[in-house]
């Protein structure tokens, strides 16, 4: 659903005045911001990555019983005094803090002006709006009355809330909206961005943050029956292995600059790559014998790239870590690539499931990854050996021929999207 509510140093795009013609309605990423729980920040995130530094650990948000989950990717180094300005607190929830300070981070990569607040826009994604911000004045009313209520609470929650703050911070007047499909919201988001780009747009700040960790958030997640009840931070979360048992839940995410090929290459902007295909799909209804429409949005993403499998040098996948949904994408990308022919990864297991900020995080990952021609390795898992996968384990593994990368993201409820990436030119 749409509404209006380890090196630092990337590629450059050059092109002679023939070559950036060719370059017209691509979409690029030229800045990356992001806030995980292994990371602030690129150059931290990346090394952490690739160094397999856990971001999971226990529950510190709150305490309780456990019923709630007792693990989470906690962002644990962000003290928000230090990133905006001391009104925006009042008014934020942690979400919308860590998403206003990654879109700042990626816009000052980026070095982007747009020739009219007009002709640039934010379309972001969330799972959930600000939950910790809404539980707290929903306390306050029942425990004290409405006069204790904050007038923010009337926007705090809202799922759009990160791109109205955004926009309105970086005074960004063109296309805005927000998406919300759970955890494949954030690469709808992206292709969203990329659409307007390629309509005419100049620049989009796009991706997703969430965070949920609060007993309101937590609870709301529970109910999926797909979170870990292990307290073990290197056991917890396990996609494609025999002990999978669900996912760690976690917070934080990334926010891109996209913006049009030819206007990049003439200002000589930092390029990490291009935004090349998307595909999405909806899975059948639980109980109808269907097959999950997975790998419909993987082939739709190839085409729209005009690539094909071989073409793919690294999938990051989704990874559930529920083994009937695990058994399901790896059946999907084994039907488009063949048994074990691609390289798989899910560097999520060091910063849990972000929910909507997952997919743009992959993404960005993806992006790093082809710059430096290195997977990431899948962190603490043991590969199921019926599973027809090659998962990326131990240690990164060299990139023969970096050309495109596809992220996986799926939601609950039966959201399927797909995004191929390509690396700089």
């Amino acid at each position: 659903m749409t509404g209006t509510a380890a090196r630092t140093a990337s590629s450059q795009l050059h092109a002679s005045p023939a070559g950036r013609r060719g370059l017209r309605g691509r979409a690029v990423v030229t800045g990356l911001g992001i806030v995980a729980p292994n990371g602030l920040g690129v150059g931290a995130y990346w090394d952490a990555v690739l160094n397999g530094r856990n971001g999971i650990g226990p529950l510190r948000r709150f305490t309780g019983d456990g019923r709630l989950g007792r693990l989470a990717g906690e962002v644990s180094d962000f003290v928000p005094e230090d990133h905006l300005p001391k009104r925006l607190l009042a008014q934020t929830d942690p979400m919308t803090q860590y998403a206003l300070a990654a879109a700042e981070w990626a816009l000052r990569e980026a070095g982007c002006s747009p020739s009219s607040p007009l002709e640039a826009g934010v379309i972001t994604a969330s799972a959930s709006g600000g939950f910790a911000f809404g539980q707290r004045e929903l306390q306050n009313l029942w425990s004290k009355g409405p006069a204790h209520v904050s007038a923010y609470m009337s926007f705090a929650w809202f799922y759009a809330v990160n791109t109205g703050q955004i926009a309105i911070r970086h005074d960004l007047r063109g296309p805005v909206g927000v998406v919300v499909a759970e955890q494949a919201g954030g690469l709808d988001a992206l292709a969203h961005a990329r659409r307007k780009v390629r309509g005419g747009a100049e620049l989009i700040v796009s991706g997703a943050v969430d965070s949920s960790l609060c007993p309101y958030g937590m609870a709301a997640q529970v109910k999926s029956g797909r979170l870990s009840g292990s307290d073990n931070p290197t056991a917890g979360y396990l996609p494609f292995d025999r002990r999978a048992a669900g996912h760690v839940p976690g917070e934080g995410g990334a926010i891109l600059t996209v913006e049009d090929a030819e206007r990049a290459a003439e200002r000589g902007g930092k390029v990490y790559g291009s935004i090349a295909g998307y595909g999405a799909s909806f899975d059948p209804p639980p109980g109808s014998g269907r097959p999950s429409a997975l790998a419909r949005a993987v082939e739709t993403a190839l085409a729209d790239a005009g690539l094909d499998g071989s073409d793919i040098a690294v999938v990051f996948a989704d990874g559930a870590a529920v083994p009937e949904l695990d058994a399901a994408e790896a059946e999907a990308l084994a039907s488009v690539f063949g048994p074990r022919r691609v390289p798989v990864t899910a560097p999520k297991t060091l910063t849990g499931r972000l929910y909507s900020g997952a997919g743009p995080l992959d993404v960005a990952t993806a992006l790093l990854a082809l710059r430096d021609e290195v997977v990431p390795a899948t962190a603490h898992v043991d590969p199921d050996p019926d599973l027809p996968l090659d998962v990326v384990t131990g240690r990164p593994r060299s990139l023969a021929d970096a050309r495109a990368a596809l992220v996986v993201a799926r939601g609950y409820g039966g959201f399927n999207s797909a995004l191929v990436v390509r690396g700089a030119e």
